[in-house]
């Protein structure tokens, strides 16, 4: 565990956070289950199956939902895994829906060593970066039913200095 995995620390690991997120209110509600979390935060695997709480009005899975399932998780990837001098959010967000989703649907998130040097060598230079993040939601057949980016604001945190007040 890094040392900047301060969720991580307090919950004790990626399997506690993994239970955590799975009772997350807004997750439970919609039926989005965390399949597994790598011990490095550099792998999530999330899925949803259908239920008549999570379907549109023709049956198929409510992009909300959709959308949903892909939503945290390389913002808590990045935090982990630079660490705790950095300060990381989301910022922007766009979905695609290529298909209707039916039964249970998959996205995996994967985040390489390169992409988190690329940030850090990147913000040498820069007071910020905002990386765009891609994952695709999956059926059970392995077709994409929606392609998601995620824009992530991320910077350096500056030293604070005593304010005296």
């Amino acid at each position: 565990m890094k040392s900047g995995s301060v969720l991580l620390q307090l919950l004790g690991g990626t399997h506690a956070l993994r239970r955590w997120i799975n009772f997350w209110p807004p997750f439970l509600g919609m039926g989005i289950r965390v399949k597994y979390i790598a011990a490095d935060m550099k792998a999530v695997d999330v899925e949803m199956k259908l239920h008549f709480w999570n379907a549109n009005y023709v049956g198929t899975h409510f992009g909300g939902s959709l959308f949903a399932m892909t939503d945290p998780f390389y913002m808590l990837m990045l935090i982990s895994n630079l660490g705790r001098e950095y300060i990381v959010w989301d910022k922007a967000a766009t979905i695609r829906y290529r298909k209707p989703g039916k039964g249970t649907v998959r996205a995996e998130f994967r985040l390489s060593d390169s992409q988190i040097e690329d940030i850090r060598e990147k913000l040498k230079t820069l007071p910020r970066y905002e990386p765009v993040l891609s994952v695709e939601v999956k059926d059970e057949a392995g077709i994409v039913i929606a392609e998601v980016e995620k824009g992530l604001h991320v910077r350096k945190k500056e030293a604070v200095e005593p304010s005296g007040r």
